[in-house]
């Protein structure tokens, strides 16, 4: 994952004649599970279910859950552990928590106490629907949309990041906004399931307006509808949004309001926090779109935004709200569009609010339980150990040349590393948490992270700082500061067993390391040099032949069909296919430099590099409900888990020699058609 808000854990004991002694894996001898593959699948045919088939075969997705895998079983257990974090905490006499334990504590009760939840109502709502129902003009609509205190985007919206040229300084970014279902090809596309999913997404938003008291909701429901479709319209496509060139777009904000003139910004920012003269600069993501959702603002009634407003209000809030309005919520969001039967049980979704919340305040608790300190150093060991096998496939790479080359290896010497956890934990102390105001906890909450990010506009960045709590199950690179970070919740078996075969260890969490240091590296993170700064260093030359080669990737992954009549869109997903490809090459570098010139043992009949490969394809292990695969597809960067397994391991010579892959075999690339990057 890159640039966002997400960890691997490293490094396994050498093989040896007492491997028999060592205490037990999670899987099998050797910490892999046989069990799981189906031998009578060729690998070259179907590697994902030459991996995982038997266990595909009898893998039932929970109701509650739109898939079910190893990434889905590690979330699981995080959620587990932090509602036993939370339940530690009500078993102890409320006056002997400290600060933080005690709002932990409140906001998890009072999200649990359903009974008093619904015996209030709407009134904990009233002075926000009452507000929203008082706008009278597009000035007051466009105030509405920029109150942090509400927590609603309209067509347009913003936050604050990092200035791709200026990586040591934050910024105010602006881009499209405010769809209330995932993409915008959920009103473009011309797909017979997603019509039905938009006459599900009408009745929805009917049913919404009749359960706040309003009339025709039919009505209401076509109009706010109608501005949706007009803004999915206007908005760009997921491929274009990830580029980082279109979407760097830095404008003083006199030239945001030439640029998009309908709208009323000085309104829009009123109560954001910030001060905005004339020379203010503003960064904008979609700056062609701007114009086009302006005056699709202007041109909209008083009327509909109000209720457009109302809708979105309730669906941001549905959770916190009476439980008719939060099953409802789910049966569009849950249901229709994930086919989940069932919503989690409260206690996970207590939990999910708690990280998402105070997540360094509930991290710093699970660290000290769940993730010794020897975890956080093996851990850095087998980064440091990717990050050489990286630097030495540079060296070698016969398609760059060596002016480009030396920025390579320069970027890779200045990465920074994160392990499972910030040495400097967030300072909640201002935050208001009380037992018995659950929606106010929420917009407070929402205020408090506000204003901390728009009082550090125009401050140095703080590098020190995570995007990613340690009870997540992910991983990312932030290529604005040239870093790689693991939180702790995902250096835990199938991607890291400390008992586990060096070949397992390093198809699992070294694959992921790779993929994460690959990101610096791919169609986008290319682009930044190794201080974060949003330039070029490349020659001509070699960026013409990378790009020749990323869209041969791209290609290969535009064939892939997860649903009859829904492709993979290459492009789109390039980021994450090129970390794939790359991290799946250098992992294995590493895994062969660790072996010092021995040869790898034989395990149950296994090479060390088929269990290197079988690792790797049971890490993205997963069962995956229709409707939830389509949104993935059509709304996230990342390939569908089956074709990560496939994609990935069908460029590699290593594999075709592991396996016997030869022609004839569905997934057979020559070798003149396997892309190689890094």
């Amino acid at each position: 994952m890159r640039r966002t808000l997400m960890a691997l854990l490293g490094a396994s004991a050498v093989i040896t004649a007492a491997y028999s002694d060592a205490p037990k894996t999670q899987y099998g001898t050797w910490g892999f599970d046989i069990a799981a593959m189906d031998r009578s699948v060729r690998p070259g045919d179907n590697f994902f279910k030459f991996a995982n088939g038997n266990w595909y075969k009898t893998a039932v997705i929970p109701p509650d859950r739109a898939s079910t895998g190893s990434f889905q079983d590690l979330r699981i257990l995080s959620e587990k552990r932090m509602q036993e974090i939370a339940a530690s905490l009500d078993a102890r006499p409320y006056d002997q928590l400290d600060g933080e334990g005690k709002k932990l504590r409140d906001l998890y009760d009072a999200f649990l106490d359903q009974k008093q939840i619904d015996a209030n109502g709407l009134k904990p709502a009233q002075r926000d629907l009452a507000t929203i129902a008082h706008l009278k003009t597009l000035d007051q609509v466009a105030a509405a949309m920029g109150d942090p205190m509400l927590s609603l985007d309209g067509p347009i919206g913003y936050g604050f990041g990092i200035n791709e040229k200026n990586p040591g300084a934050y910024a105010i970014d602006l881009g499209q906004s405010g769809l209330g279902m995932p993409d915008r090809d959920y009103y473009l596309r011309d797909d017979a399931e997603l019509a039905k999913t938009r006459d599900a997404y009408k009745k929805h938003l009917a049913t919404v307006f009749t359960m706040v008291g309003l009339s025709d909701p039919d009505k209401r429901a076509a109009a706010v509808y109608d501005v949706e479709y007009k803004m999915a319209q206007a908005d760009w496509p997921n491929a274009d949004r990830r580029d980082e060139d279109k979407v760097y777009n830095p404008m003083t904000y006199a030239e945001l309001k030439a640029l998009a003139p309908q709208f009323p910004w000085d309104a829009y920012f009123a109560k954001g926090g910030v001060s905005f003269s004339p020379q203010r600069q503003v960064i904008v993501a979609e700056k062609s779109a701007f114009p086009k959702l302006a005056a699709i603002f202007a041109e909209t009634p008083v009327a509909v935004w109000r209720d457009y407003l109302t809708a979105h209000y309730i669906h941001t809030y549905a959770a916190y709200l009476p439980q008719k309005f939060d099953d409802e919520n789910f049966a569009f969001y849950g249901t229709v569009l994930q086919g989940n039967s069932q919503q989690l049980p409260r206690g996970a979704r207590a939990a999910h609010l708690l990280d998402g919340t105070m997540g360094e305040a509930l991290g710093k608790l699970y660290v000290a339980k769940y993730f010794p300190p020897q975890a956080k150093a093996k851990a850095e060991e087998l980064v440091h150990n990717l990050l050489k096998a990286y630097e030495a496939d540079i060296k070698t790479l016969s398609w760059m040349t060596p002016a480009t080359r030396e920025k390579a290896e320069d970027k890779i010497h200045r990465f920074t590393i994160k392990i499972g956890y910030p040495d400097t934990w967030r300072d909640y102390s201002a935050l208001v948490i009380k037992r018995d105001d659950l929606l106010g906890d929420i917009q407070r909450a929402n205020l408090f992270e506000w204003e901390r990010q728009a009082k550090r506009v125009d401050q140095p960045a703080d590098k020190t700082e995570w995007g990613m709590t340690p009870p997540t199950v992910n991983a990312y690179n932030n290529s604005q500061w040239n870093e790689i970070v693991f939180p702790a919740a995902i250096l835990q078996p199938p991607f890291f067993d400390p008992n586990a075969d060096d070949a397992v260890n390093y198809g699992g969490i070294g694959a992921v390391i790779g993929h994460e240091i690959s990101h610096g590296f791919d169609d986008q993170g290319s682009k930044f040099d190794s201080l974060g700064r949003l330039e070029n260093w490349w020659t001509p030359e070699d960026r013409k032949v990378f790009e020749s080669k990323t869209a041969a990737l791209g290609k290969q992954y535009d064939s892939y069909e997860p649903l009859p009549g829904l492709h993979i869109n290459g492009a789109f997903t390039m980021g994450e296919n090129v970390a794939d490809n790359a991290g799946i090459a250098i992992a294995l570098k590493a895994y062969h430099i660790s072996l010092a010139g021995h040869a790898a043992p034989v395990l149950d009949g296994f090479t060390g590099d088929q269990r290197y490969y079988l690792s790797y394809g049971q890490i993205w292990r997963a069962k995956i409900r229709d409707g939830a695969m389509r949104q993935q597809v059509l709304s996230n960067e990342h390939s569908p888990a089956e074709f990560r397994a496939i994609g990935a391991t069908r460029n590699q010579d290593e594999w075709y020699a592991a396996f016997g892959v030869k022609p004839g075999d569905k997934y057979y690339l020559a070798p003149d058609q396997r892309v190689h990057l890094w």
